[in-house]
Parts: structure tokens; C-alpha cells; sequence
């Protein structure tokens, strides 16, 4: 192998490295703007998830007695039966409180490093 050859070599190589530092700068630098603009609905989605979960406790120490009293002395239940009510009702509010919390904490989606990596990717392949 010549002289030139091994120069021309260490040249392709320096340009793909290149390339590659250029596509991960591009992929962190777009990578950091979709988190800026994410942390509102994953603050969001805590919030509701912490909400839920207070609720629950809340619910739990405040409304189970006097709501257990009152549908005991309604419905001349018995007290297992006035507690299996109760405890369905905090279920059902609950379990809503997560599941708005836990769909706005989903994701983050990266949709334009995709775009960007895409569009690097024909461009090396020399492909329009």
C-alpha cells in the first residue's frame, strides 16, 4: 500500500468520523429541545399521579367514616359489607387519577431526531 493510499484511507475515515460526531451532535441538540418542551407534560403527569395517590389517602382517612356510617344506617348493612362499597368506590376514583397521570408522564418522543437521522442517512447513501 502506498503512501497516498493510506492518506486517501485516513481521509475517507476522518470524514465518516466526522459525519458521525456531526449526526450525534445534531441527535443530542434536538434530543435536549424535545426534553425542554416535554418537561411540562412529564411535571404534568406527576402532578396527576401524585394527586391521585393523595386523593386515595385522603379519601381513606376523611369520607370512610362518615360515608361508611351513613351507608351502614341506609341500607342496614353490615360493616364488611359497607367496607367492600367504600373500597370499590376509592378503586374507581383512583385508578382514573392514574391513568390521566400515567398518560400525560408517557413518552418522550423524539420525532425529529428521527426526521433528522432519516434525512442524514439518504444523504450519505446518496439517496433523494
Amino acid at each position: 500500500m502506498s503512501n497516498t493510499d493510506r492518506k486517501k484511507g485516513l481521509g475517507a475515515a476522518a470524514r465518516v468520523t466526522a459525519l458521525a460526531s456531526s449526526v450525534m451532535d445534531l441527535h443530542v441538540r434536538i434530543a435536549l429541545q424535545e426534553m425542554d418542551r416535554e418537561k411540562r407534560r412529564l411535571i404534568s403527569g406527576g402532578i396527576f399521579l401524585a394527586t391521585g395517590g393523595v386523593l386515595m389517602f385522603f379519601a381513606l382517612l376523611g369520607t370512610e367514616l362518615i360515608l361508611g356510617l351513613w351507608i351502614k344506617a341506609l341500607f342496614e348493612l353490615e360493616i364488611k359489607s359497607t367496607i367492600l362499597i367504600l373500597v370499590f368506590f376509592n378503586l374507581v376514583i383512583a385508578g382514573m387519577s392514574l391513568r390521566i397521570g400515567g398518560y400525560l408522564a408517557r413518552g418522550p418522543y423524539l420525532p425529529e431526531t428521527l426526521e433528522g437521522i432519516t434525512k442524514t442517512t439518504k444523504a450519505v447513501l446518496g439517496r433523494k
